[in-house]
């Protein structure tokens, strides 16, 4: 979350009557509970249009917001058209609020436990074949000013499930190219180790040599990937690049980073790997997370059948 966007959200909240106590709330949530940037900038934007619908029901005090105003604010949700996610993301940002008042003795009951939640579907990622990825790492064209950053980004988003906010935070000095492994920030500042395959330690030192001395600028600090003005790249650009390549090797259109990230999981699992380990390198803080790797897989689930199950 970059400085403007916080003073945009905050400057917004101010505006609205409790604005100021959803103000403390976020600096609650980025001092005190480690939570992911864009996590507390949704959660900013969730509580703002809470507070909007609080104002316009004349309800401009915390003692006013009961269970029978946040159940009309779902139902006008659902009448917008708001998927479920959005929604449920939304009651959360509302009772974790609500909790924090609590806590810092603004209201006396906190009600939160009485609040349903929508019921979601667990849909299943967009998987590619391996084939499929092989395409994709091969679209940058030698020929192209940054072909060896690209082609370093494209390997390490596939050799190592990251996300794009991390791989745009990752720093050289984060990479062990002799032993082949990296050292990823991820959600809520929890670090973890990722094993490096030869591919991509071999284009990233191919791109350390030949393209990013060129790009670098005395406030390039220690960034592995520069854009050509030699800023660190966000995970904007990052999203864009993979959006460019993918429709240039052909795959599908809903494909993103993401992708990738799902792609890197479910290809070591039917290769083997256990889920711990991959939940491990993904960096998922509960295993079901992981788990629905498990469904998409299935060629590995169709022999693991016939090689187990009494009655093939």
């Amino acid at each position: 979350m970059t400085s403007v966007q916080t003073q945009s959200i905050s400057e917004k909240l101010n505006s609205l009557p409790l604005g100021k106590v959803v103000n403390d709330f976020l600096s609650y949530l980025t001092v005190e509970a480690g939570l992911a940037q864009n996590t507390i900038l949704a959660y900013g934007r969730d509580l703002s249009k809470f507070l909007e619908y609080c104002k316009s029901n004349k309800k401009n005090q915390l003692q006013q917001i009961k269970p029978i105003l946040i159940q009309g604010y779902q139902r006008k949700l659902t009448e917008d058209n708001k998927d479920e996610s959005s929604i449920k993301r939304s009651l959360v940002a509302i009772r974790m609020f609500l909790r924090f008042s609590k806590l810092m003795g603004l209201i006396e009951d906190d009600f939160t436990a009485l609040l349903e939640t929508p019921k979601l579907w667990q849909k299943l990622p967009v998987i590619c074949s391996k084939q499929q990825v092989v395409s994709l790492m091969e679209a940058p064209s030698p020929k192209e000013p940054f072909y060896f950053r690209d082609r370093a980004m494209l390997e390490l988003l596939y050799g190592t499930g990251m996300r794009a906010s991390e791989l745009a935070g990752l720093k050289i000095a984060n990479i062990n190219t002799d032993i082949g492994y990296l050292r990823c920030l991820g959600k809520g500042n929890k670090e973890r180790v990722i094993p490096v395959g030869k591919t991509a330690i071999s284009v990233t030192l191919e791109y350390l040599e030949k393209l990013r001395p060129k790009l670098a600028k005395p406030f390039s600090e220690d960034f592995l990937l520069l854009s050509r003005t030699g800023r660190p790249m966000g995970r904007i650009e990052i999203w864009r690049l993979v959006k460019k390549y993918a429709i240039r090797a052909g795959m599908p259109k809903n494909l993103t980073v993401h992708t990738l990230r799902h792609c890197f999981a479910t290809h070591l699992l039917s290769g083997g790997a256990d889920l711990r380990s991959v939940q491990e390198m993904l960096g998922h803080v509960d295993i079901a997370t992981t788990q629905i790797y498990t469904h998409v897989d299935q060629e590995r689930l169709s022999k693991i059948h016939k090689q187990f199950h009494p009655r093939p």
